[in-house]
């Protein structure tokens, strides 16, 4: 599948993340794929999801574009969405159509530049599909100038200065999308179907969401919270 007809099966459409970390009770790639199935049974355009296995089961017996990353904490470095040229390699032999790394304005685990990082991705790597995960207006702007084929807000509220954003960042948003030509992508703190819509009314070229549909425990703690907060009043 060529990059033209990937984007146009996401565009306007629901991404669905589906990821489970090791700690977390649905950790397991077999989980993750009956995940993205029952996601796309209920209409999802799209999946994104975490690590070679995940990614390389869900391909299995889900057609739908697939946004891959790796994530992958190394000591000393704040970057952890497919930060080194290893994690690329593993997405691209998994299968990603599309692979996402963080393309903030820090300083990379081999203390490497974004922008070599970059540019030793595209020499290995010229016709995938890469995008840049954000959390700045300028950041957005830099992916564009680099190369970089989407943005996605998903950073927002995760660097060190942008602690504290309200989610969804639909300011962020708005302006990127108003901006920049490539694709931008809403990603981070979409809970609602309401706030869904508000980000493609505001040119979103397509939506992420995780935690509200694929982590039960946090849509438990929802209902749970809200019958806390009953008991409290009483």
């Amino acid at each position: 599948m060529d990059k033209k007809k990937i984007l146009s099966k996401i565009k306007g459409g629901l991404i669905v993340s589906c990821q489970a970390l090791e700690d977390e009770p649905l950790h397991g790639s077999f989980i993750m794929a009956k995940m993205a199935c029952a996601a796309k049974s209920g209409g999802a355009a799209g999946i994104r999801a975490n690590g070679a296995e995940d990614i390389a089961a869900i391909k299995k017996i889900v057609d739908l574009p697939l946004i891959g990353i790796i994530k992958k904490v190394y000591k000393g470095s704040g970057v952890y969405i497919s930060p080194t040229i290893k994690e690329i390699d593993e997405l691209v032999k998994a299968g990603a159509d599309i692979i996402a790394t963080d393309a903030t304005d820090r300083v990379r685990p081999t203390g490497t530049t974004l922008d070599d990082f970059y540019k030793c991705v595209r020499e290995k790597y010229p016709d995938i599909i890469l995008m840049a995960d954000i959390s700045t207006f300028e950041e957005g702007v830099k992916a564009e100038k680099l190369g970089f084929d989407l943005a996605a807000t998903t950073l927002s509220g995760y660097t060190e200065y942008t602690k504290g954003t309200k989610l969804p960042d639909l300011r962020l948003l708005k302006k990127l999308a108003n901006r920049l030509k490539i694709p931008v992508i809403a990603e981070g703190g979409i809970s609602e179907p309401k706030e869904l819509k508000k980000a493609i009314e505001l040119g979103a070229f397509a939506a992420v969401v995780g935690g509200a549909i694929t982590r039960p425990q946090q849509i438990t703690r929802r209902f749970v919270n809200f019958i806390d907060e009953r008991k409290a009043d009483q």
